[in-house]
């Protein structure tokens, strides 16, 4: 197979070359490209060949530039071929309980291996064929994130809807002999896979450190549109305490035995049992933080330092209203409640938005659309000014995931809007600057 370079940089080493737009690439000493892990892999090393077909003519070029400076070229995709769509039929899937009516792109559930090295997405490995197993080997594609839910097979394969689900488990065991490390995913059903079953889970997967450096379980997130899927239970402070209790439980035999606590609880898991989020130390180097583990912690920790960093500075009057989730919102309310104390001229007035939306147990910032911001804010707003947290917006920062834009947001509410920073040291510079 050969890939078609769509551009090239200028200044690159594919531009010395003389390579343009629309020549084909097909191998790198020898070593077929076909996809962008292929491309990188391939040509990061300061000298081989290239061989490539430009106006008809295979020809072969030999590549002379600094190790790992990149090549220079770029393609249709990032992944130069199309993403790998996922072959599964999760009982807890959320795309299969989205609402009709939303974005297409919201709809494509992905799998791909590569996206799990590229940008840290998590992947079931049902997938994978042998082939592309070997390449992550040869590769050493580390660490890669597996979504592993359960390691008993017969359990997977039900939870999963997919036959290879059990077996493909064998992938982990092949991973920690070639000397892969693995970040791991728990997505926790009740009644599921917790209990009995979560402890023989966190009995395989802990005893296969250092391979597996962290194991993150999280609940499940249900919203209102489940019609005809498997009937699944919201978890409940009860029975939050009860999986809390397990994943500390083994968290600290971790922590015993190697030092290393391994085994992290979601956010949610703390905040629906009531308990107290655990201190910085207890996340280590926060591995799991994109799955919301530490993430509260952190924000927590980042907004009181820095400000402490900038109270001596003289703010500007001014009254803004935030939006959070209900998840967030006691957080928010606390930080904000620090940042008016120790800044008396800022007034800021904190709204929680129930996830009308898509109801269920959702409940974080994130799922947040303007349709519910709009129908609870309006008329209850106390400035021209409202904040929005960029974890809301599509990575473009223009729409909610109902399409709706920032110019719909400002024009129902009568109001400016402010894209505020996720990090809580940032949002601080952000409240406080005087760029409004």
């Amino acid at each position: 197979m050969a890939v078609r370079i769509k551009s090239v940089q200028k200044g690159s080493a594919a531009d010395v070359l003389g390579l343009t737009a629309g020549t084909m690439l097909y191998s790198a000493d020898g070593n077929e490209i076909n996809d962008m892990l292929d491309y990188q892999f391939y040509t990061s090393g300061a000298n081989f060949e290239l061989a490539v077909m430009k106006e008809g003519k295979l020809d072969y070029l030999k590549v002379e530039k600094g190790e790992y400076e990149p090549l220079g070229c770029d393609f249709e995709t990032y992944l130069i071929d199309e993403k790998h769509s996922c072959s599964n039929h999760c009982m807890f899937c959320f795309i299969d309980q989205l609402p009709k009516g939303l974005r297409d792109t919201l709809y494509f559930k992905d799998d791909d291996e590569r996206l799990s090295f590229l940008f840290g997405n998590y992947v079931t490995l049902t997938n994978l064929n042998d082939h592309e197993f070997e390449r992550i080997k040869k590769m050493h594609i580390s660490p890669i994130n597996i979504s592993v839910h359960t390691t008993n097979p017969e359990l997977r394969v039900r939870m999963l809807a997919n036959k290879r689900a059990g077996e493909v488990l064998k992938y982990l065991d092949e991973f920690a002999e070639a000397g892969i490390q693995m970040n791991c995913q728990l997505v926790l059903c009740r009644g599921v896979n917790d209990g009995d079953e979560l402890r023989r889970t966190l009995d395989k997967l802990t005893q296969m450190y250092p391979a597996v450096q962290s194991i993150a379980a999280v609940p499940s997130g249900l919203t209102d549109y489940r019609k005809g899927l498997y009937k699944l239970e919201a978890y409940d402070q009860q029975s939050s305490c009860e999986v809390l209790d397990i994943l500390e439980e083994y968290g600290n035999r971790c922590k015993e035995k190697y030092g290393d606590r391994v085994v992290y609880p979601g956010d949610e898991w703390y905040l629906c049992a009531q308990r107290p989020i655990p201190q910085g130390s207890f996340y280590g180097d926060y591995l799991q933080l994109e799955n919301g583990v530490g993430m509260w912690r952190m924000f927590h920790d980042e907004f009181l330092a820095e400000l402490e960093f900038t109270r001596r500075r003289w703010p500007i009057p001014r009254r803004m209203d935030v939006v959070t989730g209900t998840l967030a919102a006691p957080l928010i309310e606390e930080m904000m409640g620090e940042l008016m104390k120790r800044n008396r001229s800022v007034k800021i007035e904190v709204h929680a938005i129930k996830n009308n939306f898509f109801g269920g147990n959702v409940s974080v910032a994130g799922l947040v659309t303007a349709t519910d911001i709009i129908a609870q804010c309006k008329g209850k707003l106390k400035s021209k000014h409202l904040g929005v947290p960029e974890v809301m917006l599509r990575d473009e920062k223009d729409l909610f995931l109902d399409s709706k834009s920032i110019q719909d947001l400002e024009q129902e509410l009568g109001v400016k809007v402010h894209i505020l920073p996720n990090g809580g040291g940032d949002l601080v510079k952000k409240l406080l600057s005087n760029k409004w």
